[in-house]
């Protein structure tokens, strides 16, 4: 009877650790293994790169992202790397790499804005829809399914028309585009938290605040939505990378920002695509990579999550790590004989 009471208090705390192991980024990274692991740093790494950047553009550009000129006079077209220029000058006379830095900056305020509205009007559309039914449910999924059978970017790019006409501002092109994009991702939130809130009404301890007479608004609010986003950062990071695609394409379509109002990778790609059949490589090169590093960073970190939230990985890395954990009791705890049964 003694061993177990030496062996709970060594193991217990060990298994809880310290506070900030349970951080949300923190816990990932200790329940992720092998080559998991390396996939789910890796998307950190870039994903954090991408954001320094966006919040610390105007200290990284060594330019403005419309300037032409400086002390020593105009810049030139299509100037190769130099000294001077370290990713060359584009067909327009703009420095590539503050038109590269500045752009994460308007990629960051596209997705940070489409994210936040999809999850406001997707959330509390899935909520009311999932707990009330009726017509409106019957409503609302259909217009879901509607909005959801169109092509992505053919909406993006109608919104785009009909919010700015095409081409606008920072601001107003930013929410231009963000509100294109939030009207494709509206319909994923709803579907997601309507059907967890569907399993969720039907819980016991929602059954239990109806019994003892507590509002309805109180229930949705305090009980059945706080249980019915917890997968929300899974989708969050998936949809920040088709953001950054989104808004590439509405930029190389030409429904995008202004190239005076504000840097814009796919802007930089459609006019640079003259300079590819001339040997001018550095117009397209750099601002077509940052669109592939930021959205491999996003996918990774999106799809690493989404399958350390697998109950059958749990329950294999639990089963692989079992064996050395009961080694190791029989090894420092040994009973009257009970090592050799």
């Amino acid at each position: 009877m003694s061993t177990p009471r030496t062996d709970s208090p060594t193991v217990a705390p060990a298994a809880r650790g310290p506070r900030w192991h349970r951080l949300p980024v923190v816990s990932q990274l200790r329940q992720s293994i092998g080559l998991q692991r390396g996939m789910l740093i890796a998307g950190l790494v870039l994903s954090g790169i991408f954001l320094l950047t966006a919040l610390f553009a105007p200290i990284l550009a060594p330019y403005g992202f419309a300037q032409l000129r400086d002390a020593d006079g105009t810049f030139g077209a299509q100037q190769p790397p130099s000294a001077t220029h370290l990713l060359g000058t584009t067909v327009g006379g703009y420095d590539v790499l503050s038109r590269v830095i500045w752009g994460s900056r308007t990629a960051f305020l596209v997705i940070v804005t489409a994210i936040v509205l999809s999850i406001v009007v997707g959330v509390l559309l899935g909520l009311v829809s999932g707990y009330l039914g009726g017509w409106l449910d019957r409503v609302l999924v259909v217009l879901a399914d509607a909005i959801y059978a169109f092509p992505s970017l053919l909406l993006a790019i109608v919104m785009a028309i009909v919010i700015s006409g095409g081409q606008s501002g920072l601001w107003p092109g930013v929410l231009a585009a963000a509100i294109s994009i939030t009207v494709i991702f509206i319909p994923q939130y709803f579907r997601v938290v309507r059907s967890e809130v569907v399993r969720i009404k039907a819980e016991a301890f929602v059954e239990s605040a109806r019994v003892i007479g507590a509002p309805t608004i109180r229930i949705m609010g305090r009980h059945v939505l706080r249980n019915s986003t917890r997968t929300l950062p899974l989708i969050v990071t998936l949809n920040a990378s088709e953001a950054i695609l989104t808004l590439a394409g509405l930029g190389f379509l030409g429904f995008g920002i202004e190239p005076s109002s504000a840097a814009e990778w796919g802007y930089d790609l459609n006019k640079a695509l003259s300079d590819v059949t001339s040997g001018i490589w550095w117009t397209s090169l750099f601002p077509g990579l940052a669109i592939v590093l930021v959205v491999l960073g996003l996918t990774l970190v999106g799809e690493s999550l989404n399958d350390l939230a697998d109950p059958r990985l749990r329950t294999r890395r639990a089963a692989d790590q079992e064996p050395p954990e009961d080694l190791g009791a029989t090894t420092f705890y040994p009973t009257d004989g009970g090592a050799t049964r």
